[in-house]
């Protein structure tokens, strides 16, 4: 069940493009998973197109009509949550360590999905086209991997996969951090999150991302500056906080 979402001020200014290309990105990738957001874009775009089409002149009612209808037709054809719920695919028998199955680590050649490990994770219709972007999956500390995903100037974007128990040391952020669950659940001390939620994070919150979930979690994260490590010897890790993560 999706408990974290966008605010409201995040979904209009969305719908009337204003927001950052990598804030709309995480957003309209949340509203492929979430009914209840795709509703309400769906209402804040009508409330759009009656506010533009009042305002126009006689002669450019049509146009903006027009142009509103195409717009609202794509937005309504969007995926329902049932329908895009990310599903992992094993094979016959309990799925291999990844740790022990590194070199097997590889990235999906498909339209809608990534692979780890033989896991197949489907994606949200918005991160699809990023599947040709996304770089080879590494292993980190934790159960951790990491596969980068080139936005280019929009932001520092990864797909992480935290496996059973696998967890990123306790952090906060010097600038922002949006997340959004994939597939799986996992807590950070704050709160527990479940697939479909859109998380934001700043340097305002300390935590401690951990998935107790058995088949692990898989996120997808954009940051606009490098974590900063507060616990124990990962503070060590601060002066190369840029090569996790980037």
């Amino acid at each position: 069940m999706i408990r974290f979402h966008p605010s409201a001020r995040q979904l209009t200014d969305f719908v009337e493009g204003t927001l950052s290309p990598a804030i709309s990105l995480m957003v309209s990738a949340h509203c492929d998973m979430c009914e209840k957001c795709q509703r309400f874009v769906e209402i804040e775009t009508e409330r759009l197109a009656e506010d533009l089409v009042s305002g126009a002149g006689v002669g450019d009612k049509l146009g903006v009509s027009l142009q509103l209808d195409e717009m609202l037709s794509q937005i309504t054809q969007l995926p329902t949550a049932s329908q895009i719920e990310s599903k992992a695919i094993k094979p016959n028998n309990a799925v291999a360590s990844p740790r022990n199955q590194e070199a097997n680590i590889s990235q999906r050649k498909a339209t809608n999905a990534i692979e780890l490990d033989g896991r197949v994770f489907t994606l949200p219709r918005t991160l699809h086209r990023y599947i040709d972007k996304t770089g080879n999956w590494s292993s980190l500390v934790g159960k951790l991997w990491q596969a980068p995903v080139d936005l280019g100037n929009q932001g520092v974007a990864n797909f992480i996969f935290m496996g059973r128990g696998g967890s990123v040391p306790e952090h906060t952020h010097r600038g922002t951090e949006y997340t959004l669950v994939i597939d799986g659940e996992f807590s950070d001390g704050l709160n527990r999150y479940d697939t479909g939620d859109f998380i934001f994070m700043d340097g305002e919150k300390t935590h401690t991302p951990k998935s107790d979930d058995k088949d692990g979690c898989l996120v997808f994260s954009i940051v606009d500056q490098p974590l900063h490590f507060t616990s124990g010897l990962a503070r060590l890790l601060n002066p190369f906080s840029h090569l996790f993560f980037r």
